[in-house]
């Protein structure tokens, strides 16, 4: 089995990265909370909490321009922390 981390995940009201990250890897991604906009391969995805999200070396960048925190479940493979 390859190795992963799984990251537990607090985006601030109003945080965000304003630069496109690229990485190596497959990452999956669940809100527990709150709201997040993420950019994935040049599609905008608009999640609440339930949602998921799948990343497959595309190019991505996330923002939370709302007024709550969002609490996410970042698996990330193979691990790059």
């Amino acid at each position: 089995m390859d190795d992963f981390e799984m990251v537990h995940s607090t985006f601030e009201a109003g945080a965000e990265i304003t630069e496109t990250v690229t990485r190596p890897t497959q990452e999956v991604g669940y809100i527990v909370s709150g709201r997040l906009d993420v950019w994935i391969g040049g599609k905008t995805y608009a999640l609440v909490a339930g949602d998921s999200f799948r990343i497959r070396g595309e190019a991505f960048r996330w923002m939370n321009p709302y007024d709550a925190p969002c609490v996410a479940i970042w698996v990330i493979a193979p691990p790059v922390y």
